[in-house]
């Protein structure tokens, strides 16, 4: 979501705003300080969520209607009403008005990708939690129910009832901006992370959203781009996470995204909002269209767009228009309230509403050390130099711009605002006050820690020859509406790294970044890991990590490629000059030639060699395979044993992989399943896994269905999607 979005503000803007305010003004006191005497059936909390809906509906004018379909504004905006009249919104990123007389609340809505944003605009604390691409490092469906459950709980503390987090994008470029807000690059993966995520905020009593849906796969050029992809690829890939994340959460709203998909705007597409989302998978919830992303009044509504943000440009004045002229039916405009009051009824915030209170600082805190910890990639860890014997360690070299007060964060709509100060600027790069440093120098009090911030390379390896061990924590900013121009390391960091590296072999580079980057120093330094966005606790998990206090577990939710000739797109499709003078329509296209190959499909298929394969991680321990089985049935069950055969405690990702037929035209071979399994030094596990049909499937465009494609199907489980010793083979009917 774009704060700066070139919006114009008019008097439909004016009319919209102004009915609601007063609808507000004159009915709320009396309505609220009647409270439940009045008879309000839909107030029944036995009946269902579309039966109180109904109920609501029959009881609202066209006034009330319009005013649930469009925002109202945002801090720092133009307001629509200026003078005395109030603003009714708790900061972030705007508010709904709600229906006082009939007890419908107002929705409260704010950021909360990785944390609830705007915290500094009502002076809150927020806590930041690891980012989303972090997060799915975990592979934790535990965890990722406890980062929902956080946001959810830190939401309604702060004044609000609904969430704008929950982005579930592929991967399908790492130098897309907003890489860090998404799961990875696998859609069974990334689905189920997000659903679960999304199930345990809306547990809270608020509001959930999933988004962008759809392709939203690059931020240059983001409202021009027209993304042209075969139906069969989009259902395999993008489309098929939004199906699985919306299957667990069933979330309260849906995010359009701003791009264009095969000609139209995805915020007034046909075939993504009704014919995908709310016909083949019957969602509930409504649509809301990102930040300035809608640009149509009928054609949208008739597509499927449910509520405009952040204003009411095309669904105020224009849409009541629309309405008394005839051109939008009263059915489809009562669908659309009905979407929004079902939300409002399923989530909880009608019957719960919200009270500002004080935020479980502490509690945040552990969870989020808790989550970083477990979402931290130990990439590289030559000869056993990791984890550090602190018996041993007489000297340390600490290294890196701000390495020695903070960790950097993901910018943009996502950015939560660090402690102690107030609202961060757009696209101001936030270091949280996080000190590698000093958790460093905590973990090891009989050494000496020095720092550097490696400004000057020279000094830098200077402080690494002389030191037993150098630790370099290199970073890259990342954020939305804009893309990487590569997968490099910012401001010579990757001279650094070279340069302390060879004046101290025993270097190990700590990562700090939103995707993935190229690592021409790795064969140079003994061990590396990637901490992502590690959150408001990022030290302190990164030194428990490095000091062997947490044996590393996580694993890579995408591929680390060599260099960017080796992606799909190796030059990044951009908008042709003053192409944002008219966003009327796309003014450029990006043609996904890749089709079905996504992430590691597109490396599998075009047999490229890869610096880290999706799946990869590693261990302080290790772990052996055996004894596959596969039985086929109404689910196909895969079930095989892991032993840790190592010397310490740890866990491991068990991952489950399938070949379809050849006859399906398909790539290599796809994730299918895993496992998380905790397991002590010679400790053995067996595992079962129920493979769903769905995840064997094809989509067929002829039938607008789903198919296994009858014949021979390969199972393979490793440790990774290029380490995978078991096999077997097994037909299915």
């Amino acid at each position: 979501m774009n704060r700066l979005s070139r919006i114009t503000f008019g008097l439909s803007a004016t009319f919209s705003f102004a009915i609601g305010i007063t609808i507000f003004l004159e009915h709320g006191a009396s309505a609220l300080a009647q409270g439940q005497s009045a008879n309000r059936p839909w107030m029944d909390k036995t009946l269902s969520p579309d039966r109180r809906a109904d109920l609501v509906l029959q009881e609202m004018t066209l006034d009330e209607k319009i005013a649930l379909l469009h925002g109202n504004g945002m801090p720092g905006w133009p307001r629509a009403v200026p003078g005395a009249n109030p603003y009714l919104g708790n900061g972030g990123a705007g508010f709904v008005l709600g229906v006082p007389r009939l007890g419908i609340p107002i929705i409260q809505i704010s950021d909360a990708a990785y944390g609830v944003r705007s915290s500094g605009e009502n002076g809150r604390y927020s806590t930041a939690l690891p980012s989303n691409v972090a997060s799915a490092a975990s592979w934790d469906v535990q965890a990722a129910c406890a980062y929902g459950a956080l946001i959810g709980r830190e939401l309604r503390a702060q004044g609000y009832n609904m969430s704008l987090g929950g982005g579930v994008n592929l991967t399908r470029d790492p130098r897309n901006g907003r890489t860090f807000e998404y799961m990875g690059e696998d859609p069974i993966l990334a689905g189920t992370l997000v659903g679960n995520r999304i199930k345990c905020e809306q547990a809270q009593h608020v509001i959930g959203d999933t988004k962008h849906y759809a392709l939203n796969d690059q931020e240059s050029g983001r409202d021009e781009v027209n993304v042209i992809i075969s139906k069969r690829a989009m259902r395999e890939s993008d489309l098929l996470a939004f199906q699985i994340d919306i299957e667990i959460a069933n979330p309260g709203a849906v995010m359009c995204s701003y791009n264009a998909v095969n000609g139209d705007y995805a915020c007034e597409n046909k075939y993504l909002l009704t014919d995908v989302l709310k016909k083949d998978w019957n969602f509930k919830g409504f649509v809301l269209s990102d930040w300035g992303g809608t640009h149509s009044t009928e054609k949208a509504s008739t597509a499927g767009l449910d509520h405009e943000e952040p204003m009411d440009d095309f669904f105020g004045e224009k849409l009541r228009q629309a309405v008394q002229g005839g051109r939008v039916s009263q059915t489809e405009l009562d669908d659309h309230v009905h979407r929004v009051l079902r939300s409002e009824f399923a989530s909880g915030i009608v019957d719960d509403p919200v009270q500002k209170s004080v935020v479980d600082i502490e509690g945040g805190l552990e969870t989020s050390r808790h989550i970083a910890e477990q979402s931290i990639v130990l990439l590289k860890n030559e000869q056993g130099i990791l984890p550090l014997d602190r018996a041993k360690l007489r000297s340390i070299a600490v290294i890196g711009l701000n390495a020695n007060t903070g960790m950097i964060s993901g910018g943009g709509s996502a950015q939560v605002d660090p402690p102690g100060r107030g609202a961060t600027k757009w696209k101001e790069h936030v270091w949280f006050p996080t000190s590698p440093l000093k958790a460093i120098a905590a973990k090891a009090p009989g050494a000496t820690v020095e720092f550097d911030s490696g400004a000057d390379r020279a000094s830098a390896a200077a402080l690494a020859k002389k030191s037993d061990v150098a630790i370099v924590f290199a970073y890259q900013w990342t954020s939305e509406d804009f893309d990487l121009p590569s997968l490099s390391l910012p401001d010579n960091q990757d001279a650094l790294i070279e340069q302390v590296a060879a004046a101290n072999p025993r270097t190990i580079v700590v990562l700090e970044t939103g995707s993935a980057v190229t690592m021409p120093w790795l064969n140079q330094v003994g061990g590396a890991l990637e901490a992502w966005y590690a959150g408001s606790k990022g030290e302190d998990a990164v030194a428990n990590i490095l000091f062997g206090d947490v044996n590393p577990s996580a694993k890579l939710p995408m591929t680390f490629p060599r260099s960017e000739a080796d992606l799909p797109h190796p030059h990044l499709v951009t908008p042709p000059p003053g192409s944002r003078n008219d966003e009327a329509k796309p003014t450029f296209e990006v043609h996904y030639d890749e089709g079905l190959k996504v992430g590691y499909k597109w490396y599998d298929a075009e047999n490229k060699p890869v610096l880290f394969p999706f799946g990869y991680g590693l261990s302080y321990t290790t772990f052996s395979y055996s004894g596959l089985k596969v039985t086929s049935g109404s689910e196909t069950t895969v079930s095989f044993t892991v032993k840790n055969t190592g010397s310490s405690a740890g866990a491991e990702i068990a991952e489950v992989y399938a070949a379809v037929p050849a006859s399906a035209g398909e790539p290599p071979k796809r994730l299918v399943g895993w496992d998380k399994l905790h397991l002590n030094a010679g400790e053995s596990k067996e595992v079962s896994a129920s493979v769903r049909p769905l995840y064997l499937s094809v989509y067929d465009e002829g039938s607008n269905s789903w198919k296994v494609v009858p014949g021979s199907y390969t199972f393979m489980v490793g440790g990774s999607s290029r380490s995978l010793p078991l096999v077997e083979k097994v037909n299915l009917k």
